[in-house]
């Protein structure tokens, strides 16, 4: 179990680093094409999404290979699973279903690495 949770602690933390490094360096005029949520947002709101995304990428990874505060990595995996349910009530309320799916699946494997780094497979 603990080499599936490094996995998927791998795979979301390039997930949310890629859209991270989108969304907080790209203008929003440049975003609306490819996320159009975003035009649903003030500039500051989508940057500030951005830079939540790649902190929470970071810290899924960074805290368990150093050693230093591993209790960041399930506090992060919390806080993503948070943002997917944030972000599928947006999609939601804009009616965009195939956007919902990933949200949850993002979700579950948030969720999945939350319950694992707290609880059976801690550090």
């Amino acid at each position: 179990m603990n080499v599936l949770l490094w996995i998927l602690q791998a795979v979301l933390a390039a997930m949310f680093a890629a859209v991270g490094v989108l969304t907080s360096a790209l203008s929003k005029e440049k975003l609306e094409p490819r996320l159009p949520w975003t035009a649903d947002f003030s500039a500051g709101t989508v940057r500030f999404i951005g830079l939540a995304e790649l902190a929470g990428a970071l810290a899924l990874v960074l805290p368990a290979v150093t050693g230093i505060a591993p209790i960041l990595t399930p506090l992060a995996a919390t806080g993503l699973a948070l943002m997917m349910v944030l972000a599928a009530l947006t999609h939601l309320r804009r009616k965009e279903p195939a956007a919902i799916v990933l949200n949850v699946v993002l979700f579950f494997a948030a969720a999945v690495i939350a319950w694992g780094r707290f609880g059976p497979y801690t550090w």
